[in-house]
């Protein structure tokens, strides 16, 4: 009956451990919209579908912060499907060294039930009564009595070692659910943001060269207007704080990255989404964090926005679906969305939703 059992749990892991082998790729989590712009000047161009530019690049803006949102449900989805994955593996080898550890045990069981077959089927006590000799009757009852706690060992050390492999078993079935219902949420999350960057790319696509390069420009208009409106409200009353020794070396990794393309589920080190980008640079400084934006926020040692040194990590938006680090002089590193690179920013340009110390 156990080795039907195993046998199933067994062909389960198999089939668990070939889909592990393929490779996954990772997503942040969902966003709000950001402050609201200033009215749209009655001057700015329309794009062919009738909008201004200014109403495009917010359209273009929200698709793409859905997309970061998604990226940072896919990348929780990953995390944990690795994790399930480590504890899949090693439950596997738990069940082969069970497995081998019941066929050793009853092997032992065995030659005992042969060696009392060869004596005839005689209990120890009564062959030492029809021996005749006293000593070696006296010398027998200590050696049967060994034999007698030795076989109540044996018996009780394979039924702990079944009982062991059925809860292996049962704990690899629970993670195998997991693990496929995680992947689910990472397919779903995938063909979200998917959807989302081809609706942005689609939109900017239908416009002209010269609309494009001032859609850029109203980009970087809105950037700096947002970050003096932030500068300007004295959140940040010192901006000269010195770093400490691990800050200095994740600062020093994520500015190292700066030029390289934004892919949604990177880590590195050819290409970064936001929290892959913060949670490399914090691992190289020594100090791993979480994956996400959203459980970097969740997690980590909240400070005050007047505090901020540099290696701190800015949280925006309301969900906690982007993700900037703080390197001085009012500005962050970050990797901002698809089809952009690596970059340094205002550290206002965005709606803050707060700041987190790794090194707290």
């Amino acid at each position: 009956m156990y080795r039907r059992h195993c046998g199933a749990a067994a062909i389960t892991l198999v089939c668990a451990l070939a889909v592990l082998a393929s490779p996954v790729q990772a997503f942040a989590a969902p966003a709000l919209p950001g402050p609201a712009d200033p009215p749209v000047p009655s001057s700015a161009p329309a794009s062919p579908g009738g909008k201004s530019l200014e109403e495009v690049r917010l359209e273009i803006d929200e698709l793409y912060r859905k997309a970061g949102a998604a990226t940072d449900a896919y990348n929780l989805a990953e995390e944990k499907a690795k994790k399930q994955s480590g504890e899949l593996v090693e439950l596997a080898q738990s069940i082969v060294e069970g497995q081998a550890k019941i066929a050793e045990l009853k092997d032992r069981a065995g030659a005992q039930a042969r060696e009392q077959y060869r004596n005839a089927g005689l209990p120890p006590g009564a062959r030492l009564m029809l021996s005749g000799d006293p000593q070696l009757f006296l010398d027998g009852i200590s050696r049967a009595r060994q034999g007698q706690h030795a076989t109540k060992g044996l018996l009780g050390e394979l039924t702990r070692t079944q009982q062991d492999l059925e809860t292996y078993t049962k704990d690899a079935n629970t993670n195998w659910k997991k693990l496929e219902a995680d992947r689910v949420k990472q397919a779903k999350a995938k063909k979200k943001i998917n959807a989302q960057i081809a609706a942005a790319k689609k939109l900017e696509s239908r416009l002209e060269k010269q609309e494009r390069a001032r859609l850029r420009e109203l980009e970087r208009e809105a950037a700096l207007r947002a970050q003096n409106a932030w500068l300007g409200s004295g959140a940040l009353t010192e901006i000269n704080r010195e770093a400490s020794p691990l800050g200095k070396k994740a600062v020093a990794f994520a500015t190292a990255q700066i030029g390289k393309p934004y892919v949604w589920g990177a880590e590195g080190p050819r290409s970064y989404d936001c929290s892959g980008l913060t949670s490399q640079a914090w691992a190289a400084a020594g100090r791993p964090i979480p994956r996400t934006s959203q459980e970097q926020w969740r997690l980590l040692p909240h400070i005050a926005i007047g505090d901020m040194r540099p290696g701190d990590l800015i949280i925006y938006h309301a969900d906690a679906t982007h993700v900037g680090m703080y390197v001085g002089d009012g500005q962050i590193v970050h990797a901002p969305r698809p089809g952009r690179d690596v970059t340094l920013a205002g550290a206002g340009s965005m709606r803050i939703l707060g700041v987190v110390r790794p090194d707290a």
